[in-house]
């Protein structure tokens, strides 16, 4: 009768450390996930309202893989090339006057660790004093969580030709 409790308490301490070593599944929560990947992107257009350029930078991967393609075909290779717009961005010429997100989609790996995105985005703007609007863009994009934070390491923005 001795061995049968020894061999079940021996079952259940194997069974409890298996599971206690085997948290993969429980780190990653979709609900705590999603809102961080949505304000990631959320700053990656709302900086430009007050030109928090920092904001900015913290949710752009600062590396030479960074990729980036612009409706005029403009493709961006490496954070130092991103870089080369602030000049634009920070201009007293430019101004941001709103942005609106429409049917966001979030997606994201089994690991929980790659997120990817769809959305339709109106950015508006204006240059020396005239529109300079982004209407019903297609927004694509790649995240990667770094060091806890999400980062976008890919972007493609696109007009959709009538």
């Amino acid at each position: 009768m001795e061995s049968y409790s020894f061999k079940f308490i021996l079952i259940l301490c194997i069974n409890f450390f298996l599971s206690a070593c085997d948290r993969s599944e429980d780190m990653f929560n979709i609900d705590i996930e999603k809102p961080l990947v949505e304000n990631a992107i959320h700053n990656s257009i709302g900086w430009a309202k007050n030109k928090e350029i920092d904001l900015l930078y913290s949710v752009i991967a600062n590396d030479p893989n960074y990729l980036e393609v612009d409706p005029n075909n403009r493709i961006i290779h490496g954070f130092q090339d991103f870089k080369k717009t602030e000049d634009f961005w920070m201009s007293d010429d430019f101004k941001a006057i709103s942005y609106d997100i429409k049917d966001l989609k979030i997606n994201f790996s089994k690991s929980g660790e790659i997120a990817w995105f769809f959305c339709l985005l109106d950015d508006i703007n204006s240059w020396k004093g005239q529109p300079a609007n982004w209407v019903n863009t297609r927004w694509t994009g790649v995240l990667e969580k770094r060091n806890d934070n999400w980062t976008i390491v890919q972007m493609h923005f696109s007009f959709a030709s009538e």
